[in-house]
């Protein structure tokens, strides 16, 4: 009868080892260990699932149903734990731990990490991205550049910068404001500027078209720029790929955002002086670019 509750581990590193191996023998020698140790284990697995892992055939095994079934589940949580380790143990405290949105972190700050390297290779960076950014402060960062309304009273955040947003699309993609809605839309979810904002704000009728709708700007910058229809986007996201040529912005209108980018350092960062460095580096870099995008719309 099957017992409830999780196997041991070595239990499910024997059932995979032999279930890549096909052998008892192979994943004996993999992990170590004596054949018949490697099938006692296997057995008192089968014992605790209640059901056979393997067909034992005289020169060979060969997976059940159920050890088929098992077996992609029982890697994919080694692999979260061999990852989840790594992640632990490489942080160490000479590293600086930053957080941010995916989008951003592609469009914007990655562009601009080869000069931040050249000029400040004592620091080195642990960057990790979001699709979105969590109401907390990540655990174990150092600096988060979280996009988001204005975050809650028990967080300390610092205004980096406030943006614009506007439909985008490939250049010589034919749009005008009378055929807009008949355009495929895209947008990024859950955002407090969106096509109908933005069309309200045009005293354009707006009859609720379908919108393809995602979690990330990335994918409606990426049809876009594909001549897949037109996107919704603001200067941070999408400024490097308007200045490459790979999107226009077709209209002049340019609607305040109320997200924005707020810096959030952790109260006892592990190296604050790498810390410091990183954001005085960010808000220059930032001023600068807000500088030259104002400057390209006067």
């Amino acid at each position: 009868m099957p017992r409830t509750g999780l196997p041991p581990l070595n239990w499910l590193r024997a059932f995979e080892a032999a279930a890549i191996q096909l052998s008892f023998t192979g994943a004996a020698r993999d992990l170590n260990m004596t054949q018949s140790a490697v099938s006692q284990q296997i057995k008192a697995l089968e014992g605790h699932l209640g059901r056979p892992l393997f067909h034992r055939h005289p020169r060979a095994l060969e997976l059940t149903q159920t050890g088929m079934s098992y077996l992609p589940v029982v890697r994919d949580a080694f692999r979260t734990l061999s990852q989840g380790t790594r992640a632990i143990t490489r942080l160490r405290d000479d590293v600086l731990r930053v957080q941010c949105n995916l989008t951003f972190a592609i469009q914007w700050l990655a562009p601009r990490l080869p000069e931040f390297q050249r000029t400040h290779p004592e620091v080195q960076l642990d960057i990790s991205t979001e699709l979105w950014e969590p109401r907390d402060m990540v655990e174990g960062a150092d600096i988060e550049i979280r996009y988001s309304l204005r975050p809650a009273d028990t967080i300390h955040a610092e205004l980096l910068h406030r943006d614009h947003y506007y439909p985008v699309c490939k250049p010589g993609y034919q749009v005008c404001l009378e055929t807009l809605q008949q355009q495929p839309l895209y947008d990024c979810s859950s955002m407090m500027g969106n096509w109908a904002v933005w069309a309200e704000e045009q005293s354009l009728t707006w009859d609720n078209p379908a919108i393809t709708y995602v979690t990330t700007y990335s994918v409606p910058l990426a049809v876009a720029a594909a001549g897949g229809g037109l996107a919704l986007a603001h200067d941070a996201t999408a400024g490097a790929l308007i200045e490459q040529g790979r999107l226009i912005a077709p209209f002049a209108h340019r609607a305040p955002m109320q997200e924005c980018y707020y810096l959030l350092q952790a109260p006892q960062a592990q190296n604050p002086a790498s810390a410091q460095t990183f954001t005085k580096w960010l808000k220059t870099e930032l001023a600068t670019f807000q500088s030259g995008r104002l400057g390209t719309q006067a």
